[in-house]
């Protein structure tokens, strides 16, 4: 892990499924729990500058080569409330266009602390 460590909540705070706003040195970050699994991304949609974190944590519709509709990624998507552009919260990349980010931190957890790296 590079970078400071920065203390932000407990694990417990972060129940899978749910998020977490927390302030990094007056930032505002979304920690996010995927399975047991702690992540963070910048609480600021790239496409309008939307509080991106602050939608729901949720999955979607997966690609299959007939007509069905299969839901997947569960909890591994956040939904901007503004415009509904959907993110990975692992990796940040926008679901239609992996070129465009949602800024994402490095997370570490410790004795049931979480901490993002900055």
């Amino acid at each position: 892990m590079t970078g400071q460590m920065i203390k932000v909540c407990k694990a417990d705070d972060v129940s899978p499924g749910n998020q977490k706003i927390v302030d990094v040195n007056g930032m505002s970050v979304g920690i996010f729990n995927i399975d047991g699994g702690y992540y963070a991304l910048l609480n600021i949609c790239p496409h309008r500058g939307a509080a991106l974190c602050e939608g729901p944590q949720c999955g979607t519709t997966q690609k299959t080569n007939d007509y069905e509709f299969i839901y997947g990624e569960k909890d591994a998507v956040v939904r901007c409330s503004w415009h509904g552009w959907e993110f990975d919260i692992r990796s940040g990349a926008f679901l239609a266009d992996n070129k465009i980010k949602a800024k994402t931190f490095e997370v570490s957890v410790s004795d049931n602390d979480v901490f993002v790296h900055i």
